[in-house]
């Protein structure tokens, strides 16, 4: 059986670990808080296991589900344990008071934390256009992603299928800006009552 490890025991680390599960992966949750890690994993049941915070994940994804704020501190936690790794980042770099994103000009929070990793471990920008709460109802939702390594965007492509979602690669890493303005774009949405944050983006192909 498939393994993937998420990093991150929060609401949206949660929803991906229950579609992996139902896809058929075993799900390695690691964190630093412990009682919320194994908290998880019972939730998940026996497809779920627990892996200890800063050791090599057993998933060749390795899903970084953490606050943009302290992601390239927990890279930095993993060091050369990621190596190797393909990394799916799904933070959203946004300033509190949701003013703008607290990224450098011309670059995005994948671009900052891919910076961090080591070079055998390529990022790929996903999730962070869908509201956790939205993946976990398990309908077919449209998925976007960005990465520069081939390799990495195939292995993204085949894994967001699996859980059910529709994949769209829409380009290279730095189109990770225009996904994470897109994911500010929406939380400005939902926080002005578009759908009580009860929805989704939506391509429509003719």
């Amino acid at each position: 059986m498939d393994t993937i490890s998420i990093i991150g025991s929060g609401s949206m680390a949660s929803a991906i670990a229950g579609r992996a599960a139902k896809a058929g992966y075993t799900v390695e949750i690691m964190g630093r808080d412990t009682a919320k890690v194994q908290s998880l994993a019972d939730k998940l049941g026996p497809a779920a296991k627990t892996g200890a915070y800063g050791t090599a994940p057993a998933g060749d994804i390795v899903i970084l589900a953490v606050p943009y704020s302290g992601a390239t501190a927990v890279v930095s936690d993993y060091g050369a344990a990621l190596d190797g790794k393909v990394i799916i980042d799904i933070t959203n770099p946004i300033a509190p008071d949701l003013s703008g994103l607290v990224t450098p000009p011309g670059s995005s929070g994948a671009q900052e934390i891919a910076k961090v990793l080591p070079a055998g471990a390529p990022v790929v920008k996903a999730f962070n256009t869908i509201f956790g709460h939205v993946i976990a109802q398990g309908e077919r939702l449209d998925a976007f992603f960005a990465a520069d390594d081939v390799h990495a965007r195939t292995r993204a492509f085949a894994f967001l299928e699996r859980l059910g979602l529709r994949a769209f690669d829409v380009g290279g890493l730095p189109m990770a800006q225009s996904l994470e303005a897109l994911g500010l774009m929406m939380i400005g949405l939902a926080k002005s009552g578009a759908g009580t944050w009860d929805f989704a983006m939506k391509v429509d192909i003719g």
